[in-house]
């Protein structure tokens, strides 16, 4: 019987003859053909009348509600090693309170590990998605729309005169993380000479780890000695004072 704590019989037999309940250890008062139904019902009143069902009753509400609490946090922005969350570039995990300082429902405004100039800030949508035609047109029109917030905002910060804003879209073109970003560079009078040289730079430029080793990228470019990798601290500084700038995106720290 699927029943254990009771027999089952579509027919009436004495109340003598039946399991008693599991939970009361007493007979059920009839014998019908409803007694599966009694049974049920009878077993869980009992369960819920003593205190170690009600015990167990609220065990089980609170392990209901920490599973659904993990679920729900599994799609979250998860935990950086340094400490808050992390986003993604690609393959690398971006400490968010070290480089993030801007977010909107689908971009990321992120400090440039080895800048061109001063400012070199990158645009990327949070969906790690390496070509532009890859981007949902939500997606589409919120990166652009990012780009036109951020950029005046950071030119005025620089006290710079104009900005750069270029796309690499895939990697013949010079990209050289496998996730669409754009690159956003303040620019004034002769910082870079000639000017189309910075073209140049945007090409060999390549995202590496803090420690400075170059992860990917198409190009073999020699070290450059006045583009360093800054530190960790550098940019945190830097992306603090930006988020200052977008009080109405402020990212998950």
């Amino acid at each position: 019987s699927p029943w254990p704590y009771f027999h089952w019989s579509f027919g009436a037999i004495p109340a003598r003859s039946l399991h008693p309940c599991c939970v009361c250890a007493r007979p059920p008062p009839f014998a019908s053909r409803l007694t599966r139904s009694w049974s049920l019902l009878h077993a869980k009143r009992c369960f819920q009348s003593l205190a170690t069902g009600r015990a167990l009753l609220r065990m089980h509400s609170v392990a209901s509600a920490a599973a659904a609490t993990s679920l729900s946090s599994s799609s979250a922005t998860p935990a950086s090693p340094h400490g808050g969350k992390h986003s993604m570039f690609g393959k690398f995990k971006i400490p968010n309170r070290d480089q993030v300082f801007y977010a909107s429902e689908h971009c990321l405004g992120i400090v440039n590990l080895k800048p061109i100039v001063p400012g070199h800030i990158l645009v990327v949508p949070k969906r790690v998605l390496p070509r532009v035609s890859d981007l949902t047109d939500e997606e589409a029109a919120d990166l652009m729309k990012s780009v036109r917030k951020i950029g005046p905002r950071l030119e005025r910060h620089y006290e710079a005169t104009a900005l750069n804003i270029a796309i690499q879209d895939g990697k013949d073109s010079g990209q050289s993380v496998p996730h669409v970003h754009v690159h956003i560079l303040p620019r004034k009078p002769k910082d870079i000479e000639p000017n189309d040289k910075v073209y140049d730079e945007i090409e060999n430029w390549s995202h590496e780890d803090q420690h400075g080793h170059k992860k990917e990228g198409k190009l073999e470019v020699p070290p450059d000695e006045d583009r360093k990798p800054r530190t960790m601290k550098e940019m945190r500084i830097e992306a603090e004072q930006l988020r200052t700038l977008f009080p109405e995106n402020q990212p998950e720290l």
